[in-house]
């Protein structure tokens, strides 16, 4: 029991987006980060037991050489811990054909804001009883801290395609993605990114990306050899018939890792355009790109701002980085202002305010836009019988989860800023 009545919180790597590992309103910050050990590898059974504290890449380093690898690919996932992941329920590039993170955790142990420690799952497959797995994974924190995972590992593809598709226009882009998941392909990725940002990553890796094309399709598609040069020249055809320029073939392994560099590390390369920049984290139903990103550069039209965009184009997941100098006030109320319209356009479009970067602080206001009331006090009674002190990472993600003011627009997104 919490006798000094003090809030406290889980904080892993420190990668979030959104505020989530930021002690706001005070209180003892429980860093993970030296529960860094991974338990056990079991290729027969495919699982992998870990601590907290692994960094996500850690993991895939170590199945090297055994056929296997973790799935869930965050960008960061060379900084970003696994109990990260697990709290904010982390994707990547490749979720788009394996799934998000919740998809990879078989079990977890847990220390419940009581102090009891629980294994909810284990290394089986399937596990009787209410999914509290699937609750605590993307809980943010709020439920429990996670202090052991059971991962699910995933053989790897005997082969990939990994195709480079170049475009006179963004809108041509995204008709080329509708079409490619109309035709039933399901590709392993399918990443956008527009010109704005193939300036800084080019002149930060100087890959030979045509500064000219307005956006770029990375596609990669895996699995056995037999039918994979079929998807490819399906996907080169559909790319053609939207208006591609051409569609690029990475030669060699190492040709495509050095195209999956560039991409994960594209937000590295913003430093390059501006000294300071807001990356933002929305969903719209894949057929609403076109609306969205029009949306987007009337937004950045609007106040002044340049906004460049790198994104999941395969499941309509929009990663909007708006550059701005954090030194004028000025420029960070309109940073702010801009974030929230696009925030809510996605909403208007049909989606979310948030696709793997979580609620946080940043964006709880948007919890009463998305959920009726009844629907946040269910949330508020799961959150209870978790945590019914609230000293367990108060004032995040639940509006109604003693923010003492946070939820409000602009404090609690500029503490995320």
């Amino acid at each position: 029991r919490n006798k000094a009545d003090v809030p406290f919180l889980p904080r892993g790597a420190g990668t979030s987006l959104a505020g989530g590992c930021l002690a706001v309103g005070g209180g003892v910050m429980i860093v993970l980060t030296r529960m860094k050990e991974i338990l056990e590898i079991n290729l027969r059974d495919r699982y992998a037991v870990v601590q907290p504290g692994v960094v996500n890449v850690w993991l895939t380093q170590a199945l090297k050489g055994s056929g296997y690898h973790y799935a869930p690919d965050p960008s960061s996932q060379g900084a970003c811990t696994i109990g990260g992941n697990v709290a904010t329920n982390s994707g990547g590039p490749h979720t788009l054909k394996y799934g998000v993170t919740v998809n990879h955790v078989l079990g977890i142990e847990a220390v419940l804001a009581d102090g009891r420690i629980v294994q909810l799952g284990g290394p089986a497959e399937e596990s009787p009883g209410l999914d509290l797995v699937g609750t605590i994974v993307g809980s943010e924190g709020t439920l429990a801290i996670v202090t052991k995972v059971w991962v699910r590992l995933t053989q790897n593809p005997q082969a990939y395609r990994t195709m480079l598709g170049i475009f006179e226009s963004v809108e041509d882009a995204t008709s080329a993605i509708s079409e490619i998941i109309g035709a039933g392909i399901v590709p392993a990725a399918l990443e956008m990114m527009d010109q704005g940002i193939l300036v800084a990553v080019e002149e930060a890796f100087h890959f030979g990306f045509p500064l000219d094309a307005q956006a770029i399709l990375l596609i990669e598609v895996d699995g056995l050899e037999a039918g994979l040069d079929q998807q490819r020249q399906q996907i080169v055809d559909l790319c053609m018939k939207c208006g591609g320029r051409e569609v690029r073939l990475a030669a060699d392994a190492a040709e495509r890792q050095k195209l999956w560099k560039c991409r994960k590390q594209a937000f590295g390369a913003i430093g390059r355009l501006s000294p300071s920049y807001c990356t933002q984290d929305g969903v719209v139903p894949r057929t609403q790109l076109p609306a969205i990103l029009q949306k987007i550069i009337a937004t950045g039209t609007k106040y002044g701002i340049r906004i460049v965009n790198v994104f999941h184009a395969g499941d309509g997941n929009i990663h909007p980085i708006l550059l701005f100098d954090e030194r004028d006030p000025d420029q960070v109320r309109d940073v702010l202002e801009a974030s929230g319209e696009i925030l809510q356009a996605c909403l208007d479009l049909g989606g979310s305010v948030t696709g793997e970067h979580g609620i946080g602080v940043e964006k709880i206001s948007f919890m009463r836009k998305m959920f009726t009331p009844e629907d946040l006090k269910v949330m508020d009674q799961l959150r209870e019988a978790f945590n019914p002190e609230n000293r367990l990472s108060p004032g995040k993600m639940l509006p109604t989860a003693g923010a003492c003011g946070l939820e409000q627009k602009h404090p609690s997104r500029r503490a995320a800023l």
